[in-house]
């Protein structure tokens, strides 16, 4: 039975460690969450009301319900784990009460034999009738023993005694705890439904005007592709200059060899190895996926890489070569990595443009109304490179893309992968 008592006090101990590793990490979900909904919010107080904020206020709010129905189900995971944990405390207190038990009942048992023996010169007398001297040192060594014995068990009792106040202790707090996020879990639910209604009147606002819609889409649509047509011609430009003084580096070697008698050994360098500080500014950028900083100080993605899902038009999509980051008026953009600008330029109706380097990565920072930087300054992670373009005072919308190079192409990459989510 004693064994059976520790192992499931070492199997407790073992499980609240664990326990306490998966709270630690919903928490820091929450603390998370909670972070972006309170952004949301913060750009949803200053959406203007035009048509094209009006689709962004739905973007913000379709992100806003996600955000909560994602913290519901943290607040869910506390909840169950709440109960395991306290169905565990419980089943500790019940092992620590069956040892207690024990415990008082060996103890009385031994308060008897003692109340029994309790004559000193009765204990001398035991002692001095042994036989021999090294059995009357036995006798005594075996009375102090159980006199050791009887404090010890008195101090397991006390022991245990602690133990059980303090689980039962700790099982009043995670009650507690969990009355605390049912009550959070029931706030969500309540704010969940007056973002879903809020989303119903914008989006009976907008689909009123369905035409004009379509034609912005239409329009927006051939806006980007001139972006991206755009951007991909800087870079292919970019590589083709840096390709050209490759090859004219190279024919410099050669002549120099020649010149010098040597025989020219081919060089098997290529456009991705431009030099062994390209390559390890790749290796770090690429170590850093999921884990780079946001190209904004505070925003909300309303719209992701790839084909999406007009929010208020049914079987209409836009295509996004990279994402778009909501974010207050006049924010500072920053870059996600430290490199160097290759290009500054502007795209009429966008902005402005920069393009960084990081190995054989590139970002692109679009729709900036002020650039901080010129091509071919070297800067810092979360350096400030200019600010976002915003109407009216409102919010602003920053296009961001990563692109990865090989050879003299580059395959677009969907950002929102590697910046800290």
């Amino acid at each position: 039975m004693k064994r059976v008592i520790n192992v499931i006090l070492f199997l407790g101990l073992c499980f609240s460690v664990l326990s306490q590793s998966k709270s630690d990490k919903l928490k820091r979900e929450q603390k998370k969450l909670e972070s972006k909904i309170s952004n949301t919010k913060s750009l949803l107080q200053k959406v203007s009301s035009n048509r094209e904020a009006s689709l962004n206020e739905l973007k913000l709010i379709e992100n806003q319900i996600n955000s909560r129905e994602a913290l519901l189900k943290i607040f869910d995971n506390q909840v169950k784990m709440a109960d395991v944990y306290i169905q565990e405390k419980q089943e500790k207190v019940k092992a620590l009460t069956i040892r207690m038990e024990r415990l008082k009942a060996q103890y009385k048992e031994m308060i008897i034999n003692a109340y029994k023996n309790r004559n000193k010169n009765g204990q001398i007398m035991f002692v001095l009738s042994a036989d021999s001297y090294y059995e009357a040192q036995k006798r005594n060594k075996y009375l102090k023993s159980v006199s050791a014995l009887h404090k010890k068990q008195a101090a397991l009792i006390v022991q245990d005694q602690a133990k059980i106040k303090e689980e039962i202790e700790a099982i009043e707090i995670e009650k507690k705890k969990k009355q605390e996020t049912l009550s959070q879990k029931r706030q969500e639910r309540a704010k969940i439904e007056v973002d879903r209604s809020k989303k119903m009147e914008v989006l009976e606002k907008i689909q009123k005007e369905e035409g004009l819609l379509l034609a912005e889409i239409r329009k927006n649509e051939i806006k980007k592709q001139a972006i991206k047509k755009k951007i991909n011609e800087v870079i292919r430009k970019e590589l083709a200059e840096i390709e050209r003084k490759r090859k004219e580096a190279e024919r410099r070697r050669l002549e120099a060899a020649r010149e010098n008698g040597e025989t020219p050994k081919k060089n098997t360098t290529t456009l991705n190895d431009e030099s062994s500080e390209g390559k390890i500014s790749s290796k770090k950028f690429q170590n850093n996926r999921g884990a780079l900083p946001w190209p904004v100080g505070k925003g909300s993605i309303t719209e992701k890489y790839g084909k999406n899902q007009h929010p208020s038009l049914s079987g209409v999509y836009t295509n996004n070569n990279g994402i778009d980051i909501s974010c207050p008026a006049n924010s500072l953009v920053r870059t996600i990595f430290e490199g160097e600008v290759t290009s500054v330029f502007t795209i009429p109706g966008s902005g402005k443009v920069v393009i960084m380097k990081h190995g054989n990565y590139r970002t692109v920072y679009s729709n900036l109304k002020e650039t901080t930087v010129s091509k071919g300054d070297k800067v810092k992670t979360k350096q400030q490179i200019g600010t976002i373009l915003s109407e009216n005072n409102s919010i602003g919308v920053l296009h961001f893309e990563l692109h990865l190079v090989s050879g003299t192409s580059t395959k677009s990459l969907n950002p929102a992968l590697w910046i800290d989510r």
